[in-house]
């Protein structure tokens, strides 16, 4: 079976599950990464960022200012490249079993986000309740249940990472302008959303196959494990 069927049906199966399990609360930390992205692109463009909104139905708004005009185009690129991105840092990390590092970084990426930029009241509640969840699980979880959170959290970033701008596309098709991020490319670089909707899915859906990759790599490297202690305590 080829790496890109693995990925779709790993994709498939990530939404069944993670639809079963109440988990609309912690959909929000892609947006979250998201956001952060286009902040953390205008700033290292020097730009201003006034504030970042984050909303219950899991979409939210960075508001912010360019000196450059130009530089619009990679704050709009960074939102969903960096979501994307920290999908497969986050299996990348477990493959490595440095889940305990996967968990430090979001709790640092969501405290920074509280201190510098978000400002909207469900906004921060989120964040005060993700932040003390993850430092609980990080100090006093047991070993399977830090796990689970982390694959949890994970696999929703995966999820959430691919079908954002998978959504894109429809957005873009029914209207041109209200494809997000893909509608303000297309608006400054005169490329149709419809195509930024596309870049931005392929892009996802292969970072998406680098971590389903390390995800299974880990797998067959535990089940190698497992058969090679196996062999070495048989006795005749």
């Amino acid at each position: 079976m080829s790496n890109w069927v693995k990925t779709i049906l790993f994709l498939i199966g990530s939404a069944v599950l993670t639809h079963w399990i109440p988990s609309s609360f912690f959909r929000n930390l892609d947006t979250m990464v998201h956001e952060f992205g286009h902040a953390a692109a205008t700033l290292a463009l020097s730009g201003k960022v006034m504030y970042i909104e984050l909303y219950r139905d899991h979409s939210g708004v960075t508001y912010s200012s360019m000196t450059k005009s130009w530089a619009i185009i990679p704050v709009s690129l960074a939102g969903y490249m960096t979501a994307s991105l920290f999908a497969w840092f986050l299996f990348s990390a477990y493959a490595r079993g440095k889940q305990k590092l996967g968990l430090q970084v979001m709790t640092g990426l969501s405290a920074l986000s509280l201190v510098l930029f978000v400002r909207n009241s469900f906004g921060v509640s989120f964040l005060l309740g993700f932040i003390l969840l993850t430092v609980l699980a990080l100090a006093l979880a047991p070993k399977w249940l830090r796990d689970f959170y982390y694959l949890l959290l994970a696999f929703l970033c995966l999820e959430e990472s691919v079908f954002g701008p998978g959504s894109l596309i429809v957005y873009a098709l029914q209207n041109s302008r209200s494809a997000g991020d893909a509608s303000n490319l297309a608006n400054h670089t005169g490329i149709p959303a419809i195509v930024w909707a596309i870049g931005f899915t392929l892009f996802a859906l292969w970072c998406a196959k680098q971590a389903v990759q390390a995800f299974l790599g880990r797998k067959k490297a535990a089940q190698r494990s497992t058969r090679s202690t196996s062999m070495g305590s048989y006795r005749d």
